[in-house]
């Protein structure tokens, strides 16, 4: 034979090899390939043999530390206590403690969602470029937890607002897993986005996504209050397709008034915003008056402010008034502004008899703070005019009546005139409340509205959440 047939069949046998060996590769980049994308498909929820193995899951864009509505759910679904103890996922970002309760529970599992990076926490972009790399984002972290590291749960409660991004990727989870959703709403947030004059032009938009998205989204809703309901149910304003419910806002058991004066000493003589005056505080010659707030401009801080400067001074019917000590609890982008603005004041001599203090307290200590009190603050504005603020629940359940503005819809759903509080709008009505309950004269009075928060907080948030939430999910009431 000659040499070129040699040559011929030689690279005939390489180009054979090659082609198996190329085939042998594409196909094991073929199969390899279907394994990735078999991977990308979530798992479904599957209904388990026991119902306590069953997953609901509570998703908080927030820091979950500062949701305590979603922690009370939380706290509701894997009561041990209960007939069946559900298994509980939470989603959210982790940056103040949790309800102590929540921390080791072996039924609550945390996915905590990855933080923005630095460049979009501190907006180091224009606003307009900053919006949409923060939401892109929130969007992703949202998608892959809920779809790929959760496990897929047989109910999504989700907290509204934000709506952005939360509706969509919920919206998918749901059809992806076949997991229900319910949407509590606490608000609405095309109104919060409606108070930050710089974004005022999206509103319109976030509506529309918010209101439009929403309609669907929730296999159930609840609601906060009575006026929301009526807002948002089938026929209303909002006209939402799928059933909803008020779950009013209740004290956590955390929240209990303190009787005894012994007691309250000893509190107050152990807190070290109170030490020095515990003494003066029990025996009434100096009063303690506390604020929970968040800082934010649906909150005018500067109305308290301005009531307790012009309560301390002397008026010509009343100018004998115990002066204060005022505790203002909370975290928020404006806390900074209004500490410099009371340092001030008070440098100005224009706080005579009154001390402010900020404090961020444990969940007990913040507890007993309200307990110890002689009368709370609220300064929430509701921006939608029909929700209402968690403080004043929590005051409640400790006891501690409680002066709040009242220049919203709702307010009367919580806050009732004379029975358990004093409504305010303006500073001028804010200080004749101060003057009249703080004063020796109106210890009566206040002792009667001490005794309507007692009687208001008597009703416990396991109580609300077992009659309205408990059937709708299927969880058994505590044993």
């Amino acid at each position: 034979m000659s040499t070129s047939y040699y040559i011929s069949f030689a690279l005939s046998a390489i180009i054979g090899g090659l082609s198996v060996i190329a085939l042998g590769r594409v196909w094991g980049f073929v199969v390899w390939l279907a394994k990735r994308s078999l991977d990308l498909i979530p798992t479904r929820h599957q209904p388990t043999e026991k119902p306590e193995d069953e997953h609901i899951q509570i998703l908080v864009v927030g820091d979950i530390g500062r949701s305590p509505r979603m922690q009370y759910h939380a706290l509701s679904v894997s009561n041990p206590n209960r007939l069946l103890s559900y298994n509980y996922t939470h989603s959210g970002f982790v940056e103040t403690a949790r309800h102590p309760d929540l921390i080791g529970n072996p039924n609550v599992t945390v996915y905590p969602l990855a933080p923005p990076p630095e460049w979009i926490a501190w907006e180091t972009l224009p606003f307009f470029l900053n919006i949409p790399c923060k939401v892109i984002q929130q969007f992703w972290t949202l998608f892959v937890t809920l779809m790929y590291t959760a496990p897929p749960a047989q109910w999504i409660i989700i907290q509204n607002p934000p709506s952005i991004p939360t509706f969509h990727v919920a919206l998918f989870v749901s059809w992806l897993r076949g997991s229900k959703v319910i949407v509590d709403w606490h608000n609405y947030g095309h109104t919060i986005l409606a108070q930050k004059s710089l974004l005022r032009i999206f509103v319109p938009f976030y509506k529309f996504y918010e209101i439009r998205l929403g309609k669907y989204l929730g296999n159930a809703n609840l609601a906060v209050t009575d006026a929301m309901t009526k807002q948002l149910q089938a026929g209303g304003r909002f006209n939402l397709k799928n059933p909803v419910y008020t779950l009013h806002d209740r004290p956590a058991e955390i929240f209990q008034p303190i009787i005894s004066p012994k007691a309250r000493l000893e509190f107050l003589s152990r807190l070290a915003e109170t030490k020095s005056h515990a003494k003066n505080i029990v025996d009434g010659s100096l009063r303690l008056v506390v604020s929970s707030t968040s800082w934010t401009a649906d909150e005018d801080f500067g109305m308290l402010l301005d009531a307790l400067v012009a309560y301390a001074k002397p008026s010509s019917d009343q100018e004998d008034v115990p002066p204060i000590l005022a505790i203002i609890t909370g975290k928020g982008p404006q806390k900074e502004a209004y500490l410099e603005k009371i340092k001030e004041l008070q440098d100005g001599g224009k706080l005579p008899g009154i001390r402010i203090l900020s404090a961020w307290l444990s969940n007990r200590d913040y507890a007993s703070l309200l307990a110890s009190a002689d009368l709370g603050i609220s300064l929430h504005k509701s921006s939608s005019g029909v929700d209402l603020p968690m403080k004043v629940v929590d005051m409640f359940g400790a006891g501690l009546p409680v002066a709040a503005y009242a220049g919203f819809e709702s307010i009367g759903e919580l806050v009732k005139e004379g029975q358990n509080g004093c409504g305010f709008e303006t500073v001028p009505q804010l200080t004749e409340i101060f003057r009249r309950l703080l004063s020796l004269e109106g210890a009566q009075e206040l002792a009667h509205l001490k005794k309507g928060a007692i009687e208001e907080g008597s009703r416990r948030w396991d109580e609300e959440w077992d009659s309205v939430v408990g059937p709708l999910i299927g969880v058994a009431k505590q044993t």
